[in-house]
């Protein structure tokens, strides 16, 4: 059986959180883990544990260290270059063992705001020849993408800290 497609999406804090669970059961059963970051420039605590794990490979761009509607035309550009280029890599990385797994973080995102060329992703989805496990993480996805996705876990907000003004918290949110 060649591998499903997850989705954690949500307002809520714990969808890349998710991910790396998935991650973490992955490399506890000798998967192969490529994790690839959309969106995000800021180094984490999770990444230097990633980047020891000997069968995981992380991929991340570089991108502006600012949210995305602050942008320029120029970086949008850039961007969206970087982040098809990232993707191109992960998908060739990967090969066609059931014992794979494929994490997209806020790839949701990044095709929301056209940051990357979703008519590709799009197609690999639908298309999916290889049998690794695959994951999209971000908020809002489109109902197309919710119909190719084997598993769609809503993260829902109810309260946060943010909301009163509390930063992320190194250990904790980044």
């Amino acid at each position: 059986m060649s591998g499903l497609i997850h989705i954690y999406c949500g307002d809520g804090k714990g969808k890349t959180t998710a991910a790396l669970g998935l991650v973490m059961r992955a490399c506890g059963s000798d998967f192969n883990v490529v994790f690839v970051q959309f969106l995000k420039s800021q180094e984490t605590g999770e990444l230097r544990i990633l980047r020891k794990l000997k069968n995981v490979a992380v991929l991340r761009g570089n991108i502006p260290s600012k949210f995305s509607w602050e942008f320029t035309e120029e970086e949008k550009k850039a961007v969206f270059d970087e982040h098809n280029r990232l993707f191109k890599e992960a998908i060739l990385s990967i090969d066609n063992s059931s014992k794979t797994l494929l994490v997209f973080d806020e790839i949701i995102g990044a095709m929301s705001k056209n940051l990357i060329d979703t008519d590709m992703v799009l197609r690999f989805l639908k298309k999916k020849e290889s049998g690794a496990e695959i994951v999209l993480t971000g908020r809002n996805p489109t109902d197309e993408l919710i119909a190719i996705a084997d598993y769609v876990s809503d993260i829902k907000k109810i309260k946060h800290p943010y909301d009163k003004g509390i930063i992320a918290r190194k250990g904790i949110e980044n």
